[in-house]
Formats: C-alpha cells, structure tokens, sequence
C-alpha cells in the first residue's frame, strides 16, 4: 500500500503546476493533501477508482484538507471533535482493516507567534485523540506539521531558532509526540541524512540552493514500524513551496 502526503498551498494553483502528471507517475494507492484552499466543485480534479474525501475550511480560500484513496476505508472521520481546529479543515480520519491513517495540517504559529497559544492547544487534543485510537488498532499519521524538530531538519538552525516552526515550544511538542509512542519513519530509516528537506522559501535561489526545511512527516505507531518501508522526499517535484512525501506499507 503506497500512501504519499503533499502540502499543495492551493490545489486549484497546483493542478496548474504538474499536479496530475505526478498524481499519475507515482501511482499512489492513497494520497493525502493540506492546505488545499478549495470547496466541492472549485476544482476538477477526481481521478477515476478513487475515492474522494474533502474536508473544507468554512474560510473561503484557507486550510482544508483532501484525500484520494484507491481502496475504500471502513470508516471517514472529519475533524477531532474541537470547533475551532474543525472549522479549519485540518484533519481527516480515514480506518482500515489493520490501522487509522489521520491526514493532518496542524496549525501555523504565524511569524509573530500570534497563534502559538491556540497551536499548543492543538498539540494537547491532538495526543490525546491519537492515543484513544491507538485503544483500537494503530496508528499513520501524515502531513504538514509545521516545525522542523532537530537542527538536522532545518538548513541554517541557530539563525531560526525562536523563529516559527522552530520555537523550543513547537518542537518539545513534537518529542512529546515520539516520546508517546510514535516514530518519525523518515528519520527513523534515515538517521544520520542532512540537507533533506520538505519546504523551502518561495524566494529566489532558496529551494535552487536546497536551503530548506523538513516540515512534513510520516509518523507511526511503534508497534507498526515493521510495517513500513521506503519512506521518501520527493524533493525534485514542484508545484508548491513543499514537496510531497511517501512511503510504502507492506
């Protein structure tokens, strides 16, 4: 089973930018999307055998979330059960037989750290809805999660450190997350890789340059690890400031 997550910063834009040919060249079984900025019938997108599951925020324009999934879950969940954060369009549920798999695009603390309150709001339902699935069976989890953990995740650390998506806040949140239970999977096969990012500035000659962040994760339950493999950076495919990323369950 072939999952690959793609912050696509406006999916009406994207589709202009070679979306559907690497939809079609990687072949993905299922494909998890944030920040889509887009309701029901704004885009003409919905690839044949798939099933579509669009959550949308209620502002026009913002957030949202989308997946395309080639084998039909048991169950669609939309949201966590908290308004604010719901409203958004930021998560989507989707159960299989073996495990959950939740499309998430956490919130942005915003350049003047406006929103890290509501983000560290964020950080506590998210674990704890995480670990009420875990009860049941396990847990994938995608997306943009907006903070690079480790200085080996960002290209210049000491200049950003403070800076959002990069506070000590937005990442003792993150190894709070591990430490619960969860495995960065790209890390976790690639322990020692430097310069592997996800996210680059649209200013000219960053992402030519490679002077990136690694933002967007695959992360799992420790007691699904052996089922993962392959876990990738599509670094190579545009479109969007992020790259897509992927990996494979065997």
């Amino acid at each position: 089973m072939k999952l690959v997550s793609w912050n696509v910063a406006g999916l009406r834009a994207c589709l202009k930018k070679g979306f559907v040919e690497f939809f079609d060249e990687v072949d993905a079984d299922v494909v998890c999307l944030q920040e889509v900025k887009a309701t029901k019938g704004q885009y003409d997108f919905h690839p044949i055998n798939y099933n579509e599951y669009l959550f949308p925020a209620k502002k026009p324009g913002y957030s949202g979330t989308l997946i395309y999934s080639r084998i039909e879950p048991l169950n669609v969940k939309y949201g966590i059960g908290v308004d604010k954060f719901d409203d958004e369009g930021r998560t989507i549920i989707l159960e299989f037989e073996k495990f959950f798999l939740l499309n998430l695009y956490v919130p942005n603390v915003k350049r003047t750290l406006e929103r890290m309150d509501e983000r560290m709001e964020w950080e506590n339902y998210i674990l704890k809805y995480l670990k009420e699935l875990e009860k049941k069976k396990p847990v994938v989890m995608c997306g943009d999660f907006n903070v690079a953990h480790t200085e080996m995740d960002i290209k210049n650390a000491k200049q950003n450190i403070g800076n959002a998506g990069f506070t000590y806040e937005e990442r003792e949140k993150f190894t709070r997350l591990l430490d619960s239970g969860f495995i960065d999977t790209f890390r976790y096969f690639n322990k020692d890789l430097k310069d592997a990012y996800t996210w680059w500035s649209y200013r000219k000659g960053v992402r030519e340059r490679n002077i990136g962040w690694r933002i967007d994760y695959f992360l799992v339950s420790s007691s699904f690890i052996k089922a993962i493999d392959s876990p990738v950076i599509y670094k190579d495919i545009y479109g969007s400031d992020h790259c897509p990323i992927g990996l494979t369950i065997k």
